[in-house]
């Protein structure tokens, strides 16, 4: 079996997925250039900007900074929204972490974007075969995979762009499984998009250290006292599930869910069932009287909060996000402002909509996938629905042209319309581009 360092120092990816990894660039980046103005990342930029001066970028600001801190404050950014993708083997948002990380060791290491491509697969590889071992066990004791297991994907990314070899890298990954943590319960705090930051910074770090000679165990990933232990794994090692790396590709396989709603995916099938039904029944608000909605059992663990009182909790309540739907049709960025959050309608529509595990959803399905929506009009008639995953999902990707009109909303936040564009035609090439950093350029205010 190849070891999970000799795979990121060797590995070659695909074409098809690099394709993959392209296009997950162009949509972290701009989820992040939106995330760039909200509140958590706006405090990681305040804390950062005394640190001083750097070679790499925050986007959508006019700062520069280290790599470890550009990718914090980038990693944050592009979680703040709850807009950036999903995985669901790792169970986690490989992105946020990934591209931020990726993104810093490119610029300090001046390397082409067909290596900042591969950087990226390695680490979602990675996190997808940590995912098949410590799944689904890990998360539902309260483990944010995208700070666990985005943390020793943002290393093996980084260690990859740094040219570490092979022993480094296994140094590297150690000291990232020390580094790894995230907790369930700061879901819906700001504290959640810093647990993306957090992974990226840590993940720069772990690699930067393994290359100034600093040494980890052997054992860190899969020994008695290793993080599969101590975080709960499903199984135990690693054994069966990374034999095949190399010889099948995650991200082809399972592939990225891209978001094309703003909350967390758990409220995904659900949303996209709910707007099919009103748009087919041509219902509002008034016409309901009630919303029954059946879920799988690690949804409940997610969407904590019944009844939200910040946009960010919103994001984690599907009586909220659910209510929005029926009342206004359509689930934006501006769905979890305060005055949506205020609105008397949704208010009131949040207090008819009712979650439940549903025992007849299949246990077998892949977790926050399957949804069964009911929904009572007040002229007795019962419309249904059944939701397997939601658009975006690997069987229905996102179109180019779903992409680019996210990108473009997304970027306007930071940019002038011009600049997006621009930055839009030069993410969709980035594959390309011999020296990252000159992109980036495109993608900070003045």
């Amino acid at each position: 079996m190849i070891s999970l360092a000799e795979f990121v120092v060797s590995a070659t990816p695909p074409s098809a997925a690099r394709t993959i990894a392209a296009r997950a660039f162009l949509d972290t980046v701009g989820v992040a250039l939106a995330g760039a103005c909200e509140p958590a990342a706006r405090s990681v930029q305040r804390v950062i900007a005394g640190d001083g001066v750097g070679p790499c970028t925050v986007l959508g600001t006019s700062l520069r900074a280290s790599a470890a801190n550009a990718a914090l404050a980038n990693g944050t950014a592009a979680h703040a929204l709850d807009f950036d993708d999903m995985c669901f083997v790792s169970l986690a948002h490989p992105s946020a972490p990934l591209v931020p990380a990726a993104l810093a060791a490119a610029e300090v290491s001046g390397a082409a974007g067909a290596a900042l491509l591969d950087a990226y697969v390695v680490g979602f590889e990675i996190e997808g075969r940590l995912g098949m071992a410590m799944n689904p066990r890990h998360y539902q004791r309260g483990w944010h995979c995208t700070a666990t297991l985005g943390t020793l994907g943002a290393a093996a990314a980084a260690a990859r762009l740094f040219g570490l070899d092979a022993a480094q890298t296994r140094h590297a990954l150690a000291i990232a499984a020390s580094e790894a943590s995230g907790l369930k319960e700061n879901f819906g705090t700001m504290v959640k998009p810093l647990h993306a930051g957090l992974a990226a910074r840590n993940g720069v770090v772990a690699a930067q250290l393994a290359r100034a000679g600093l040494t980890a165990s052997d054992a860190a990933i899969e020994g008695a006292q290793g993080l599969l232990a101590a975080m709960d794994s499903e199984r135990p090692s690693l054994a069966g599930i990374a034999d095949d790396l190399g010889a099948r590709w995650e991200i082809l396989d399972t592939g990225i869910t891209v978001k094309l709603y703003p909350s967390c995916a758990g409220t995904h099938p659900t949303l996209d069932a709910l707007l099919t039904l009103r748009r087919a029944h041509a219902f509002t608000a008034d016409d309901v009287d009630a919303v029954e909605i059946g879920v799988d059992p690690i949804v409940p663990t997610i969407l904590i909060h019944d009844r939200p009182s910040t946009g960010l909790e919103g994001k984690f309540s599907m009586p909220f996000c659910a209510a929005a739907a029926v009342v206004h049709g359509h689930v934006g960025i501006e769905t979890f402002d305060l005055a949506s959050l205020e609105d008397a309608a949704v208010r009131a529509m949040q207090s008819r909509v009712r979650m439940r595990v549903d025992p007849a959803i299949d246990p077998s399905a892949t977790p926050l996938t399957q949804s069964r929506v009911s929904v009572h009009l007040r002229d007795g008639r019962v419309l249904t629905a059944d939701a397997n995953g939601a658009r975006g999902y690997p069987d229905r990707p996102a179109s180019d042209e779903e992409l680019a009109a996210k990108f473009l909303s997304c970027a306007g936040a930071a940019l002038p319309r011009e600049r997006a564009c621009a930055a839009l035609v030069a993410l969709r090439e980035i594959g390309t581009h011999d020296d990252v950093a000159a992109l980036m350029t495109l993608l900070q205010t003045s």
